[in-house]
């Protein structure tokens, strides 16, 4: 219903959960929420035209109509806290029952909230990880929002979400919004497909509805020519590039060794070279350190280019530093010793001219905000040191603040939430009329329209571009100014933006009306799943295997193995001697399965959620995960047994390493735990780095003899998952036992910090450490001791002896 607002003004919308006179009635809005309502939707409406509205339209009407709890996803946390306070304007709903869940709210205090929330923004990372968790249920939810859905690719927490969200809601409703779903019809339906969604509802500004609301945007590109100084930092610098590229090519993965390839043939060569150190071709490493610096060298050409000489300066000066630091790469320190790029890096240094990407800037800043009385202005650029370069130089003649991102890095402090809400609110009251901003503010951020957009450089990528041109035009004609450095490569990004910017309006125009279409095929692909789950043929016997049997990929025909379906979980009986009796009756399972419709609980390591074993579990029927931050071990399957979980990479950096961390985690669970597991995932475990077979299998037999651990190998993550799966089970439905978190890391005893730095030394290991520490009964004696004097101790002999001394003896350069 539409009312009309008490100043006699436009039409507002009238709905017993919306605030009177609030939101002003637009016709496409409305038009879209009443597909949205009634079917899972995909809206894309151009940035500023009010998605969120559209949202909050069908939140309102389900909410009335179906009751239950609204959630709304968005990818950051400003774009989530925005969300809520709109929504906590609009709805006729008390404040504290519109709740906003982001990493900063406790997981306890999260689940708690959750049960009285009539409405809930997030971030997805959090929803996932409570899913996961077993912390909330989305049994309740009626209607589902994802912003900005075009990240639905991928292993993106949307997905996940999605997923279980289909699967649990008893109600279910989706709505996808974004500016800018994909850049081809393929990557669209993707996003379909991942979310759910069977409705592709388009507006674009060519609309009749929606043309009232926007004003011509026309893009000026400002061509920028480069002083001669800055392209001869830029030809020194590319010719390391070809040097470097004329070793690739004699190593047989590069065809070229021009300096401008392009990223996709930089990729390809990245491949090539990882699949010669999967056949341990030493070439394949030599090559990697090439390529890896190839890539840095290729990063400061784009500074140079199409940044500025000061971004430049910032970039070598962190490279330097990193190639000082302990465990530096190789390449980074051949890149910053190159005498090449030690000229092209005094040149930097010696560049005291103003670049004329900075000139120009302040020039269109000046005609906007002077001449033309503008009131604001956005710049964006790709780069934080350029941002914060270039803030401090517009600062000088005109009221301007940053904006980027959280993260902190050497020589550069991210920015709070707080400090980000409080920056936006004072550019929204014109407090400051310049915001110099990074990525961060393209995707949905409130930031109000502006008189100027200026790209600071082109951006390759039809998305951002489309998000950052939708910050003007909206209540009157706006202005976009693009910098372009002539004859690099801001060319290149230019011809890219302008080609899937086109590519993505001609998919947008195909797939507005193809609902049915869409439709269509996305129920194929689901009814070609569900003939799948249940009547899919396994071992031939017409039925899928049960979960956790075993029979899951690599153990075909298990079933029709004797002697190895009784170690399935549910049919396996207690080992027993030949009268009855149990070698171990404290520990062997003799008691009934728990009742039938309980769950198998595993209780995982918050950090863990980098794999996807906990998310796996989660999504089997019979098993419940719970995640902790544990003390002790990576994963817990009952009062007895932990895991610990290393990819064969970790275990054997860990082995070389100084931690020794994987000892010191076993000898934790070993503490706590009666059966400690080491699960070591992955293939090529003799295979990795310069560590000789038998020291890895001395670590495995140390694990196994010292710490009194099981020692298990799998092949890949979903090896591990269905491994844990059948242990935990065999442990609480056939052995009744409990899943019980207990142990906390112990401080080191003396003995056990006297053994952590004598192995410490050349990296000598715990074994030669204790036998050194017998031999000579302090830290101190072995430290003092000879070389002559050291080889009298079990195990060490003249080399290993020859590095302690040099360790020990030699000066420190630093």
């Amino acid at each position: 219903m539409a009312a009309t607002d008490e100043d006699g003004g436009q039409p507002t919308i009238d709905h017993p959960l919306l605030e009177p006179n609030f939101l002003e009635r637009r016709l496409y809005q409305l038009k879209l929420a009443g597909t949205a309502a009634n079917h899972h939707t995909l809206v894309c409406l151009p940035t500023g035209l009010g998605k969120t509205t559209v949202s909050l339209l069908v939140t309102a009407r389900r909410l009335e109509e179906v009751g239950g709890t609204a959630l709304m996803l968005a990818p950051t946390k400003p774009l989530v806290q925005q969300h809520a306070e709109f929504y906590r304007e609009a709805l006729q709903v008390p404040d504290d029952e519109i709740v906003v869940f982001t990493g900063d709210v406790s997981p306890d205090d999260r689940a708690a909230l959750w049960e009285d929330a009539t409405v809930v923004m997030a971030t997805p990372q959090v929803i996932e990880n409570d899913l996961v968790g077993s912390r909330i249920s989305l049994s309740d939810v009626t209607h589902c929002t994802f912003d900005e859905c075009h990240r639905a690719t991928g292993d993106y927490a949307y997905n996940y979400i999605a997923e279980r969200y289909h699967a649990d809601a008893r109600d279910p409703l989706v709505t996808g919004m974004s500016a800018s779903p994909g850049g081809d019809e393929e990557a669209i339906l993707e996003v379909c497909e991942n979310l759910g969604l069977q409705e592709v509802e388009v507006m674009t500004e060519e609309d009749a509805d929606v043309a009232e609301f926007t004003h011509d945007t026309d893009v000026e590109w400002e061509r920028i020519d480069l002083p001669e100084e800055v392209l001869e930092i830029r030809d020194a610098l590319n010719e390391v590039i070809t040097d470097r590229l004329e070793t690739l090519k004699e190593l047989g993965v590069a065809g070229s060794t021009q300096p401008d390839q392009s990223q996709k043939d930089l990729n390809r060569m990245r491949a090539e070279l990882q699949r010669l150190i999967d056949n341990d071709q030493s070439e394949g490493f030599e090559g990697m350190s090439v390529h890896a610096e190839v890539m840095k060298l290729r990063q400061a050409v784009t500074l140079v280019e199409t940044q500025s000489v000061e971004a430049l300066r910032r970039y070598f000066d962190r490279q330097r530093n990193q190639a000082r630091s302990s465990g530096a790469s190789k390449a980074s320190q051949r890149m910053v010793s190159d005498p090449r790029v030690r000229e092209a890096m005094r040149r930097a240094e010696k560049f005291d001219e103003l670049h004329p990407k900075y000139r120009k800037s302040r020039m269109l800043l000046a005609e906007t905000l002077g001449l033309e009385d503008g009131e604001r202005v956005i710049v964006f650029t790709e780069s934080r040191d350029t941002a914060e370069a270039l803030t401090e130089f517009l600062s000088e003649s005109f009221d301007a603040k940053r904006f980027v991102g959280q993260g902190d890095r050497e020589g550069s402090d991210g920015m709070t939430q707080k400090e980000q809400q409080e920056v936006l609110d004072a550019f929204r009251a014109g407090k400051f009329e310049v915001l110099v901003s990074t990525s961060v503010a393209e995707e949905g951020l409130d930031v109000p329209e502006v008189d100027l957009v200026l790209f600071y450089e082109p951006v390759p990528t039809a998305i951002r571009s489309i998000q950052r041109k939708g910050r003007t035009g909206r209540q009157s004609e706006g202005r976009v100014v693009v910098l372009l450095a002539e004859d690099t490569r801001d060319e290149a990004y230019f011809w890219i933006s302008k080609r899937r910017e086109k590519e993505m309006e001609s998919e947008l125009r195909e797939l507005k009306g193809m609902a049915d279409e869409l439709e269509e095929e996305l129920d194929d692909a689901q009814q070609s799943l569900a003939a799948f789950e249940s009547g899919a043929k396994v071992n031939g016997e017409g039925e899928k295997p049960q979960e956790g049997s075993g029979s899951s990929s690599g153990n075909e025909g298990v079933g029709d193995r004797p002697g190895l379906q009784e170690f399935d979980a549910e049919n396996s009986e207690s080992s027993s001697n030949a009268d009855g009796s149990s070698d171990d009756a404290a520990d062997v399972a003799t008691h009934e399965p728990h009742a039938e419709g309980d769950r198998v609980e595993v209780v995982a390591d918050q950090r863990e959620m980098d794999a996807n074993i906990a998310r796996e579990l989660s999504r089997r029927e019979s098993y419940e995960v719970r995640l902790e931050t544990l003390e002790v071990g990576d994963y817990v399957l009952s009062d007895r047994v932990a895991v610990e979980r290393k990819s064969v990479a970790d275990f054997v950096d860990s082995l070389v390493g100084g931690d020794r961390s994987v000892f010191e985690q076993v000898g934790a669970m070993s503490r706590h735990y009666a059966r400690p597991i080491v699960v070591v995932e992955g293939e090529g475990l003799y295979e990795q780095r310069d560590v000789h077979p038998n020291a890895v299998r001395g670590a495995l037999s140390s694990l196994a003899v010292d710490f009194g651990a099981s020692v298990l190998r799998t092949e890949s993550e979903a090896d591990t998952t269905d491994l844990l799966a059948v242990i935990a089970g065999r442990e609480q439905e056939v052995g009744d036992r409990e899943v019980s978190v207990h142990g906390q890391k112990q401080a080191k005893t003396m003995a056990e910090q006297q053994e952590y730095v004598v192995s410490s030394i050349a990296e000598i290991g715990p074994v030669t450490a204790r036998a050194l520490l017998e031999e000579f009964g302090t830290v101190e004696a072995v430290m003092i001791a000879t070389e002559d004097e050291l080889m009298e101790a079990d195990g060490v002999g003249r080399v290993t002896a020859e590095r302690i001394r040099d360790v020990i003896g030699s000066e420190y350069t630093g």
